[in-house]
């Protein structure tokens, strides 16, 4: 709708997790490095955690993107983990392509190790990413999550488990000490301080096609005090903004436009 307007491609702020736009902070390259070392090095279990709209999910679908370029992975992604044991499963085989799949635990297991053996004669190592784990609801989940680190030779495991999701993850793994033990990886994403708010800013225009910055300086910190540098609300903020500016034939957004839109993200909430 303000594409045109403001000389972009497409929406530069959009709260997709679409890899193109994974704004390269020392954090974000931090987190996703941590992640690949995990899987490169064929380790158990690894976990990222960070706040509501850090942008761990665009971390994960950035891992995934790079995976399947390289073609040395079976890749599995439970999006909504508040599964039953047998269902969790049941969606981890039906992704690996397994047909046929039973019902009873036991055999779900042994057909997974069968799988998991396979992939490894294939010399394709098996990835099961879990995100907004915070919402696995059982803990009888998280043991059998556990013991799934048990499929493994004497030098490495057949799989490696990625938990992703928001700091109370941390809570229940504190209930199965022996799953938080086998953590090999962990990484917390924070929220952007000020200069890297500034910096994500003018770079998801810059990928929507826009070279010179659309936003003043002051507007800019306005954004990253109201924000407090999620990404997600940045997005909120900057989408509007441009919404609105482009509304009132800005040639920039001003802190004015800003200082409206945000006014109007409190509103509603009072």
């Amino acid at each position: 709708m303000y594409e045109k307007y403001w000389n972009l491609e497409k929406k530069p702020f959009e709260n997709t997790p679409d890899p193109r736009f994974l704004y390269h902070s020392n954090k974000h390259d931090e987190a996703l490095m941590r992640l690949m070392y995990a899987v490169k090095e064929k380790k158990g279990a690894a976990i990222l955690t960070g706040e509501y709209g850090t942008g761990k999910t665009t971390i994960t679908r950035s891992l995934l993107e790079t995976l399947k370029t390289e073609n040395k992975f079976e890749v599995v992604l439970i999006a909504n983990p508040s599964l039953s044991v047998n269902e969790f499963l049941t969606e981890i085989l039906h992704q690996l392509g397994v047909e046929g799949i039973p019902k009873k635990k036991i055999d779900l297991l042994r057909r997974l190790e069968a799988v998991l053996q396979k992939n490894l004669s294939n010399q394709r190592h098996t990835v099961i990413i879990i995100d907004e784990a915070q919402n696995i609801k059982r803990k009888e989940t998280l043991e059998e999550l556990r013991m799934l680190l048990n499929f493994q030779l004497n030098d490495q495991f057949l799989l490696t488990l990625i938990l992703v999701g928001q700091p109370e993850i941390k809570q229940k793994l504190n209930q199965v000490k022996q799953f938080k033990q086998r953590l090999a990886i962990r990484y917390n994403l924070k929220l952007l301080d000020e200069d890297e708010t500034r910096n994500y800013i003018n770079y998801r225009l810059r990928v929507a096609g826009r070279e010179n910055p659309a936003f003043s300086e002051r507007s800019m910190q306005l954004i990253h005090a109201y924000s407090k540098g999620a990404p997600r609300d940045i997005n909120n903020i900057c989408d509007l903004s441009l919404l609105v500016g482009s509304f009132k034939k800005k040639e920039e957004i001003d802190v004015d436009v800003t200082e409206e839109v945000v006014n109007d993200m409190i509103k509603e909430f009072e």
